[in-house]
């Protein structure tokens, strides 16, 4: 039976790995083979081609509800339910619509969508909607969060900005979101937020600051509703109910345990009411019920058996979770913890108990972490040591109680404005932490490394006195040192970054790296902090030597202060350098310069006669062993025309579409001068400029010039003076993903 429920979760994980998912005929198929198989010794190929098939189809459902490509861009008035908990930040409303209805078309079941400067939007709220509806395509990089692979694991089928809207209805039974409103504004030392995450498990409250403070110490499980929370208050109702037992205070007439088991379950079940029920706690409320159930009745068949019963089941539910990173990370940590502390012959002191299972955890996460992307928390295991049982025993009982106790108004808040000091303290010490040991980025590694890394973490969660336990160290520091991936000389390796409407290129030599922009900020979303900072540590890249920021427009420099926080940067240029915040320390473009790195050689030029900033963008040609690439900014026609007269006015292979391909460039001048082989298009998706313009688009499909775009291919990179080909990130297929359209 093991061996079948371990074919079942094969079949139903292999899914999340599939470049394209398999015809309906083939489903079928394999289904009829399966049946046939069931009977005979095959069985664990059967069960895995049951759910191998029940994963696909699930999957092939959710793509075949998302928003149909004609709608793409367009505006239309829709009228739907608001769903969950909307939430609010830096003036934008945020919120899902479901079963939403327009005229004549068949809309997505579920709808993410963003609201600036819009009214209140409650929960369980029907409106009437002008919504500019979107394909659920997001931003993809190197390194990053997989926004599509999340929209689909939650079956949103479309996402849209809302234009204009009608409330149509008011809030019915939304009883969480007049919880949270409650909740929210009780003084709590400023920590409500962060209590209605921890309580209901909505971190709208939580600021940009308090997420990175979380990331940087590793504690972010402990303000989302998690396994451990949940299990926690169905932990605390068991043991009641069996002191009382121990004590001789319960009835006889009723047996204990089974007792025990059934309330701890409705505990972490309205506990998971509480929270929304979404996938994150139907998966904690499946592992506590199997938990108890193996405690109640089948502790004979071992301790791995609630854990492999509970991953079938989880998956059986909802095949998608496996595209969430959580989903990994919570069954490994369950996975190291059983196998770290069953069957172990002696017995360890609490402490020693708890110690261990910090740093083991740590260890054991360390693989999963790295194939993830995942920043680690070096300072993870101290921190959690402490912030474990602070939120579990001190900050969640308070927490729970004084919302239980809200309409009691001198208890309810009393509790939950000791639960925000409680709350607040910890985050103030996380911070000294958090500033002491930031969270770490590892650079991209060879599959054997990360192999070898496995292998010594499996080796050092072995018991001592293992032949060959102690060669776990080494073999694990190889992925925090790997052997270094270097640019061979002469050549540059170029990335332009999927920023959305704007730009960002990293160009690095075997020894020298730079940054060409930066990428936008708007409010607290900054891009140089969530793509282009992470893009670098993912490349190796610790120090720039430049960062040449073409003019100060905030989508080519938005993101630059927060490159500057994150690793130091020798010189900064720019064509507008007083125009940029002085903290940058901005050095003006110095027209005519060139140097040479690592036999690659690099020049500068800004148009003297430039009379706004698009015209004053420093222009950058890179030469790599005869092959060139040319950067522009936001150049218009005035100033190509004079660029053609500058040294840099020769034979290019690449060429970076000025202004994101407006129709006011790109003339046909420079075209016939430069001869591109291709050009490089920065954007966003359906931006508001109609970015590159059709006209632009024309031009360089008549002199044969190809387009690799950001907007339908991601980030790209180029290998310069190698004279190759480019590569796309979003050509890495992987079936949730849009199929790249390549030139």
């Amino acid at each position: 039976m093991r061996t079948g429920m371990l074919a079942l979760a094969a079949g139903l994980l292999a899914m999340g790995f599939l470049p394209v998912l398999p015809p309906g005929w083939s489903l079928l198929a394999m289904s009829v083979l399966a049946l046939m198989l069931l009977p005979f010794r095959t069985h664990p190929v059967a069960f895995f081609l049951f759910g191998f098939t029940w994963a696909c189809a699930c999957a092939q459902w959710a793509l075949d509800d998302r928003l149909v490509s004609r709608l793409d861009g367009q505006t239309r008035w829709l009228e739907g339910r608001v769903t969950g908990l909307p939430g609010a930040s830096a003036g934008v409303v945020r919120f899902e619509l479901h079963n939403a209805q327009s005229r004549r078309e068949r809309l997505p079941r579920l709808m993410r969508l963003s609201w600036r400067d819009g009214p209140p939007v409650r929960s369980g709220e029907r409106w009437r909607l002008a919504v500019t509806l979107r394909r659920p395509v997001g931003m993809l990089n190197l390194q990053g969060f997989d926004y599509e692979a999340w929209l689909l694991a939650r079956r949103v089928g479309a996402i849209g900005t809302v234009k204009d809207g009608h409330l149509q209805a008011p809030a019915h039974g939304a009883w969480r979101d007049r919880l949270r409103q409650r909740l929210l504004a009780v003084e709590a030392h400023g920590r409500a937020g962060g209590l209605a995450a921890l309580v209901m498990g909505d971190g709208s409250g939580l600021a940009r600051e308090d997420w990175q403070l979380l990331q940087d110490t590793g504690t972010v499980h402990l303000m989302v509703i998690s396994g451990q929370h949940i299990s926690l208050l169905a932990g605390v109702i068991y043991l009641a109910v069996a002191g009382l037992a121990r004590l001789g205070v319960w009835p006889a007439r009723w047996p204990w345990l089974p007792w025990a088991c059934a309330l701890g379950f409705l505990g972490a079940l309205g506990y998971g009411l509480l929270a929304g029920f979404d996938v994150p706690v139907q998966r904690a409320c499946v592992m506590v019920a199997l938990v108890l159930l193996w405690r109640l009745r089948f502790r004979h068949l071992g301790t791995w058996w609630p854990l492999l019963l509970a991953l079938d089941a989880v998956l059986l539910f909802e095949p998608l979770a496996s595209l969430q990173p959580g989903f990994w990370l919570s069954f490994a940590a369950v996975a190291v913890l059983v196998f770290t502390f069953a069957g172990r012959l002696g017995t360890w002191r609490w402490w020693q108990s708890w110690t261990r299972a910090q740093w083991l955890v740590a260890i054991g996460l360390l693989p999963a972490m790295l194939a993830l992307g995942l920043p680690i928390s070096v300072s993870g295991p101290l921190a959690n040591l402490l912030a474990v049982p602070w939120i579990s025993f001190l900050v969640l009982p308070p927490a729970l109680l004084g919302c239980l106790l809200l309409p009691v108004p001198a208890v309810g808040e009393g509790l939950l404005w000791l639960a925000g000091g409680l709350l607040d303290w910890l985050f103030g010490w996380l911070g000294v932490v958090a500033r002491w040991c930031p969270a770490w980025v590892a650079p991209l590694l060879p599959g054997w490394v990360w192999g070898l890394g496995s292998l010594g973490a499996l080796l050092l969660l072995l018991p001592p006195g293992v032949p060959l336990r102690i060669l776990g160290w080494p073999l694990l520091l190889l992925v925090v040192w790997p052997p270094p991936q270097r640019v061979p000389h002469g050549q540059a390796e170029v990335w332009q970054l999927d920023v959305g409407q704007g730009l960002s290129f990293i160009l690095r030599t075997r020894n020298h790296a730079m940054l060409y922009d930066a990428g936008a900020r708007s409010g607290d979303f900054d891009l140089g902090e969530r793509v282009v900072v992470p893009t670098l540590h993912r490349l190796g890249i610790r120090q720039l030597d430049l960062m040449l920021l073409s003019h100060a427009d905030n989508d080519h420099a938005g993101g630059a202060l927060a490159v500057q926080r994150a690793l130091p940067v020798r010189l900064v240029r720019s064509g507008e350098p007083q125009a940029l915040p002085p903290a940058l320390g901005a050095r003006p473009c110095e027209s005519g310069a060139s140097w040479q790195w690592d036999g690659v050689r690099f020049s500068q030029w800004q148009w003297d006669q430039a009379r706004d900033g698009n015209q004053a963008s420093c222009v950058l040609q890179v030469e790599a062993r005869g092959e060139r690439l040319l950067l522009t900014g936001d150049i218009d026609i005035h100033a190509e025309k004079a660029l053609l007269d500058s040294p840099l006015a020769l034979r290019t292979q690449w060429l970076q579409a000025p202004h994101h391909g407006s129709r006011t460039s790109s003339s046909r001048a420079l075209l016939l001068r430069l001869q591109p082989e291709a050009v490089l298009v920065s954007r966003g998706r359906g931006n508001a400029y109609g970015h590159p313009h059709p006209q632009v688009v024309a031009r360089y499909r008549d002199l044969g010039v190809p387009l690799y775009d950001s907007a339908e291919q991601g980030a790209l990179r180029v290998q310069l003076g190698t004279f190759g080909s480019v590569y796309s990130v979003r050509g890495q297929r992987r079936f949730w993903r849009e199929a790249p359209t390549m030139p």
